[in-house]
């Protein structure tokens, strides 16, 4: 499992005071850094091999402004060629988000999902963690 804390910035905030829906998938997709990682080390655009493929959050709690966020990351199943990933957003210690991703390895030059190559599959089996809902 990951872990990454983030503090909400005041421009995130809606009018009702709220740190906005939109503001929490992009978090979570900052989560994802390392998993990216995985896959593209220099995270070069260019070389890019991953689509999102699916993405469902669930807002549980309203969020604020003022103080810190952690989320925590964790992959639930690796596929031949894709990856399930789940996200919760915790703050003071309440679980104010949920989400789950699908990410499928792709190729672009040929429009198709390509198999997870081994050494991969070996880094991303190291972020394994059941999903906590």
């Amino acid at each position: 499992m990951l872990t990454t804390q983030l503090a909400p910035r005041f421009s995130e905030t809606d009018a009702l005071g709220h740190i906005n829906n939109t503001s929490i998938p992009v978090w979570f997709e900052e989560a994802r850094t390392p998993i990216f990682r995985c896959f593209v080390p220099n995270l070069n655009p260019r070389e890019w091999n991953l689509i999102l493929a699916g993405f469902k959050v669930d807002y549980l709690r309203p969020t604020f402004y003022g103080h810190d966020v952690e989320v925590r990351t964790g992959i639930s199943r690796i596929g031949s060629s894709s990856l399930q990933i789940w996200h919760q957003a915790l703050q003071q210690n309440q679980v104010v988000a949920q989400a789950e991703v699908a990410m499928v390895h792709y190729d672009y030059a040929n429009e198709c999902s390509a198999p997870i190559p081994e050494p991969i599959r070996e880094s991303l089996g190291a972020l394994m963690a059941d999903k906590p809902w």
